[in-house]
């Protein structure tokens, strides 16, 4: 395993983050435990989970799997999701909710501090100078160590940074948006903003929900339980066109020559693109979490990455799998002035 800095920071990460959504859900808490015990021993030393996920139960599971093991770990967690359907307050970036789930987190992880906290989506309805300041807070308190930005749009993130300056608050020291080779659209402005400005860039969903692991096949029926067995409209259609495919079938006939299977070939990419701190691979059983872990021994060449761009092309979507939101920079005018 190979470590990294986080961003401009001296924290030094490994080249795969664990990603935990499927934690005290999908994945039941003893093979949680268990996975996490494994990616620890296999060099993972950055863990990153959300207040979201199942409600506050992966931050549970999480917490118990580091009970004697969290001083070795960089633990990120992050705030936003509605965590209390019946409070108005109960979601959101305000200095109330990042406080209040700030101590929950806490508590649910079974630590002192929090070395990554992260906001879990921008909110133009909320000044992001109101967002720093409780952060900046917290790090002041010693309860949270590094601050971090989840599917912000490149200009957000500047503008966080020039009000971190001119307020003298801490400021960013990573973002977390979605790339994989299904959608490459961060190129074009995040991930030159990031490295302009020293920020570490921490993907999610480098697999595109799984898709890139070929488990779907053209014209074939879609495995069942898999996150992609229920197409819809608004979200995956676009996974199941020709160029999709295309693109899966480029990965397969590569990985084959490799050795490789196309799902760490494709995490084997994207840990090596330019900027890219480590990919946060979300396994739900103990053979994804092995089968990621392949992706250490593998190596992409400057061919192999010119033929995957034929198939998918730098900067642009094959599929817009990813809710528009997310990732684009077209969110209009702000709502306030700060």
């Amino acid at each position: 395993m190979n470590y990294r800095n986080l961003g401009r920071t001296g924290v030094q990460v490994s080249e795969l983050c664990l990603g935990t959504m499927m934690f005290g859900g999908k994945t039941e808490e003893s093979d949680s435990i268990a996975i996490i015990d494994r990616a620890i021993d296999s060099g993972i030393n950055f863990i990153d989970t959300a207040n979201v996920y199942s409600r506050g139960r992966s931050e549970e599971v999480v917490g118990k799997a580091l009970k004697g093991k969290r001083r070795d770990i960089v633990l990120a967690t992050k705030v936003h999701g509605q965590m209390d359907p019946d409070d108005p307050n109960g979601r959101g970036v305000s200095r109330r909710h990042i406080v209040s789930q700030c101590e929950a987190s806490l508590r649910r992880l079974q630590t002192d501090h929090i070395d990554l906290y992260q906001l879990h989506r921008p909110m133009s309805s909320i000044p992001i100078d109101e967002s720093l300041r409780a952060l900046d807070d917290l790090i002041r308190a010693g309860k949270v160590l590094y601050i971090g930005a989840s599917n912000f749009a490149a200009w957000q993130i500047v503008e966080s940074l020039w009000v971190s300056k001119e307020l003298g608050l801490n400021r960013f020291v990573c973002v977390q948006p979605p790339y994989n080779l299904m959608d490459r659209r961060v190129e074009r402005e995040v991930v030159p903003m990031a490295i302009t400005y020293g920020l570490g860039i921490i993907p999610w969903s480098p697999l595109a929900g799984g898709y890139l692991t070929g488990k779907y096949r053209r014209s074939e029926q879609r495995p069942k339980g898999a996150r992609h067995e229920q197409q819809t409209k608004d979200t995956t259609s676009a996974l199941f066109s020709d160029r999709a495919f295309d693109v899966v079938e480029t990965l397969e006939k590569i990985a084959e020559e490799k050795k490789c299977s196309p799902g760490q070939l494709a995490l084997a990419w994207c840990k090596g693109q330019p900027g890219i701190t480590c990919p946060i691979i979300g396994p739900r059983t103990m053979d994804h979490l092995l089968d990621n872990l392949g992706s250490l021994e593998v190596e992409v060449t400057p061919e192999d990455r010119a033929r995957i761009d034929k198939a998918a092309a730098p900067g642009r979507a094959v599929s817009p799998y990813f809710q528009p939101d997310v990732i684009n920079t077209d969110f209009g005018p702000h709502p306030y002035r700060w």
